[in-house]
Formats: C-alpha cells, sequence, structure tokens
C-alpha cells in the first residue's frame, strides 16, 4: 500500500498483521486477476508439470476470502477460455478467526474451498495442512498463493522470520504465486501502526533486508537453485508484481 490509498477505517491494531476487516473494498480481486490472462496459469503450470487431475491450492492469509474465491474461478474454469479444471480444491488460511468466520459464513462452495484459522508461521499449523494434503492423497500442493502477505510476515517475524516462511512454503508447494509489498508500504504500514497509538513494530528498524522487495523476495526465493521464477504476470494499480515461481524438490536438485 502507498501514501496515496486511504486509511483502513478499523478497530486499532488489527493493521499490526494486514487483517484488515474491509480490506476487499479498498483492493478487489479483480485488481489481481485481471493480470492473469485466461488459461495462462493453468497452461504454465501444465507446462512445467504442475497440472494434475486434482489441483490442490493453498493461499496464505486470505483475509474474508474474496480473492481466494476469485483465484478459484479463474482455475476452474478462467472467463472466457475454454481450458477448464473441474476438480480444483483450494485450503485458505489466515491469522485472524473473525475474518475466517466472515470467509466460511460466505462460501458458496464449501465442498472446494477450506477456511481455516491458523498462523502458518506457527509449526503447530502443519497438522491441518497435511490432514488437508492426507484427504487427496498428496504431499504438496500444487500451487500456493501467497498475496500481499510477506510484508506482514517480515515485519512481525523480522528478516529471520521472512527467510522460514518463504522456505516453508517451498517445502509445502510445487508452485508459488507471490505478491511482494514495496518498500513504501512498510513505511506507511509503520506510520498507520503509530496513528493508531501502538507500539512501532519490533523489526522495522532493524530489518537488512530492505530496499528493492520483488528482487529480495527471488533473491530468497531462487538461492541454491530451490526453485526458479517462471512467469512475471505485470504489476496492479498499486505497484505490485505477482511472480510465480515453480520449486524445485530435494530428489530434483540432486540430479
Amino acid at each position: 500500500m502507498d501514501d496515496s490509498e486511504p486509511e483502513y477505517r478499523q478497530e486499532p491494531g488489527a493493521a499490526q498483521y494486514g487483517n484488515f476487516p474491509n480490506y476487499y473494498s479498498f483492493h478487489p480481486p479483480e485488481t489481481r486477476i485481471s493480470l492473469l490472462p485466461p488459461g495462462l496459469l493453468l497452461e504454465l503450470l501444465r507446462r512445467h508439470g504442475g497440472v494434475q487431475e486434482t489441483l490442490l491450492a493453498l493461499d496464505v492469509g486470505c483475509n474474508t476470502g474474496e480473492l481466494s474465491l476469485a483465484l478459484y474461478n479463474h482455475l476452474v474454469q478462467p472467463e472466457g477460455c475454454v481450458v477448464t479444471k473441474t476438480n480444483v480444491h483450494f485450503m485458505c488460511c489466515d491469522i485472524d478467526p473473525d475474518l475466517i468466520t466472515r470467509a466460511q459464513a460466505a462460501n458458496p462452495f464449501p465442498d472446494d474451498i477450506t477456511f481455516s484459522a491458523l498462523d502458518i508461521t506457527d509449526a503447530s499449523s502443519s497438522g491441518t495442512l497435511y490432514n488437508f494434503l492426507d484427504r487427496f492423497g498428496q504431499s504438496s500442493f500444487h500451487i500456493g498463493f501467497c498475496m500481499s502477505i510477506t510484508m506482514w510476515i517480515h515485519l512481525n517475524h523480522g528478516d529471520n522470520g521472512l527467510v522460514e516462511f518463504l522456505n516453508r512454503l517451498k517445502t509445502l508447494c510445487d508452485y508459488l504465486l507471490i505478491e511482494p509489498q514495496p518498500w513504501k508500504c512498510y513505511r506507511s504500514a509503520a506510520r498507520r501502526l503509530r496513528k493508531l497509538g501502538r507500539q512501532d513494530f519490533d523489526h522495522f528498524h532493524t530489518l537488512s533486508i530492505c530496499g528493492d522487495m520483488e528482487k529480495e523476495i527471488t533473491k530468497i526465493m531462487i538461492k541454491d537453485g530451490s526453485s526458479e521464477l517462471i512467469h512475471r504476470f505485470g504489476k496492479t494499480s498499486w505497484d505490485r508484481s505477482l511472480l510465480l515461481f515453480k520449486i524445485r524438490k530435494t530428489s530434483d536438485l540432486s540430479v
């Protein structure tokens, strides 16, 4: 979020984890979906061996679920495209149980989209994620979505927390679509927290990973050949790129 964006109307402190209750009234899902040409995401996954009979997706930091639903619909039936993928299942998680309750209440596809309140930075969340995968006989999600989440992980858990978060997603997913927030968003988030009378983010003034966050996120992702950037989908109107990475598993790295 940049300095020109309107302030979120919320209870004090909610901004600390990015769990804005009215987030999609400011950033409607269409702004991301419009960057994904019909069928291209499925085609990229297919081209790189990532489309299975059943497609499992993980959406981290799903808020109230509007973007999760839009991504689900985009994969099931891309607008204006004959390519379809009818057997798609989403696991969507957020740290805020109130947002998840709202997502569950408005979920039109409860058999295909699961909303769960969990903190993915907490190791105890693994049980929920792997139980979901076990239902389909899979050991990883075919694709993970990390949409404007990296900054909140970074501000609340520091440099090491960001690296650990991305490395954990590499173990959970075969592909990752990441939307990093630019550095100016960090300054805006810290300013909003101070305006709410809250203490500043613990790690904001000590972060050594800073500056060009698209470049920094990519460096973390591709370190030691652990993944490769296979497509950039362009930038949103608020200057955020959508980056698709293919994760190289341990067996691949040994070849």
